[in-house]
């Protein structure tokens, strides 16, 4: 493992004298979408965990013609893990030599600097909008896990490079598999065109046990413990509310064609009380106000031996709709189940990915889209950590940045658990969100 220390600040300001330009990008972006129908597309990897090996492996499904051609993680154990597995799968399609494989706090930067077509970003969601703004900016199209930023500052790097991504017709995809599922979308196109009425509300749950802990060892600093065990802190996760509930909250965006006006609820820590757990709650229960005096009510949990539930309800003045991962029912006049098959979502994804990237189907772009949910989530979780009324406006222009100041394997101060009514939201204009 190499330490290569990265000041934050010193990227973002950098960062945004490339983004004045953006027709500096322009061609190589644009040559990216057009005439490579008959061409294989390269993939970089940047984050080899579970989810950006199985990214990875989703990616080399969805076509013949790609392959993975660099990667990049925090640590190399890591790295020479997700390469052992990913040749397992297909040697013949990945193609990661020494020069092609970079580790420390730097390594998403020497990915992005290869000749790859495509980056997936799937480290720890904290890092998310440094390594979609500087893959945007490198000329690369990108695919990048959920959620994309833990606090409202990310969320406007997220969108900035969006729109950037957006002007040089990068193409940009999400994973948020719901909105590639056959299911989702047939009902969703219900929905929509009004075969339950008015919708007036919805509920989502994400309600489940646990999930994997890494204990700290003694040897290691508190930033490397913290991010080895990432779920657990709010700095790299964002909470289970942002990291695991924004599906369920962006599709009721989605039913609703809209984001929240502001949100009010509770949060708290239960079952999950160890050092080992970091700082972040194991229980949440919001409700949502939406435009048009529409509501949601949102809840989510992880807590072992608890009742597992994850999915959407809709209701609307003529009907319902309940929805989750291969199954999707509409009551009501125009009642419907839908019975078709459907592939992977998860491998459908990246199909739309690609062609996009090609040219043989729909440019996409859900940079933006996503950044609304995870705001979404956010603006949820601040509620509950604060104990107050959060409004959209006040997320989205909070300065809250959770990220250190300098990424290095050092100690680290514990910011502790939450407390409501105590814990304050920092905004724009320097005041707080506080108990009163």
């Amino acid at each position: 493992m190499t330490n290569h220390s990265l000041d934050r600040r010193d990227f973002v300001r950098a960062a945004g004298l490339a983004a004045a330009a953006p027709s500096l990008l322009a061609a190589p972006a644009f040559a990216s979408r057009l005439g490579r129908a008959e061409k294989e597309l390269r993939v970089g990897v940047i984050g080899c965990g579970g989810r950006g090996t199985g990214a990875a492996v989703n990616a080399l499904e969805a076509g013949p013609d790609v392959r993975i051609t660099a990667m990049g993680d925090l640590f190399v154990d890591r790295l020479n893990s997700s390469l052992a597995n990913l040749k397992k799968f297909d040697e013949s399609r990945v193609d990661v030599p020494e020069g092609r494989r970079f580790t420390g706090f730097d390594a998403f930067q020497g990915v992005i600097d290869t000749d790859c077509d495509i980056v997936i970003l799937a480290t720890p969601p904290g890092f998310r909008p440094q390594h979609f703004q500087a893959a945007v900016e490198g000329g690369k199209n990108v695919f990048m896990e959920k959620p994309v930023a833990v606090d409202g500052s990310g969320i406007r790097q997220v969108m900035e490079a969006a729109a950037l991504a957006a002007a040089n017709k990068q193409s940009v995809v999400a994973g948020t598999q719901r909105r590639h599922e056959k299911c989702y979308l047939e009902a969703m196109e219900r929905l929509h065109r009004g075969d339950i009425g008015k919708l007036v509300a919805g509920r989502c749950y994400w309600n489940m046990g646990g999930l994997w802990n890494v204990s700290p060892e003694a040897s290691r600093s508190d930033m490397e413990n913290q991010i080895r065990n990432w779920l657990y802190f709010t700095w790299l996760s964002g909470d289970h509310i942002v990291e695991q509930h924004v599906h369920n909250l962006d599709v009721i965006n989605w039913a609703f064609q809209s984001t929240p006006e502001k949100v009010f609820g509770v949060g708290g820590r239960q079952a999950r009380t160890g050092d080992d757990y970091g700082h972040i709650f194991d229980h949440f229960g919001l409700e949502y106000a939406y435009p048009d005096d529409r509501f949601a009510f949102s809840m989510c949990r992880q807590q072992v031996g608890t009742d597992g539930r994850v999915e959407e309800i809709i209701t609307g003045t003529e009907g319902g709709a309940t929805l989750s991962s291969g199954r999707a029912l509409i009551t009501g006049p125009n009642a419907w189940r839908f019975k078709g098959g459907q592939k992977n979502p998860y491998v459908q994804e990246h199909i739309d990915l690609q062609a996009s990237i090609r040219g043989t189907g729909a440019y996409l772009n859900e940079g933006q889209r996503i950044a609304e949910s995870t705001l979404t989530a956010i603006m949820g979780r601040e509620a509950a950590y604060t104990g107050k009324v959060i409004t959209w406006d006040e997320a989205l222009n909070s300065t809250q940045d959770l990220m250190p100041e300098v990424m290095e394997f050092a100690e680290m101060k514990n910011p502790g658990v939450p407390v409501p009514g105590r814990t304050p939201l920092e905004r724009s204009d320097d005041t707080r969100v506080t108990g009163g």
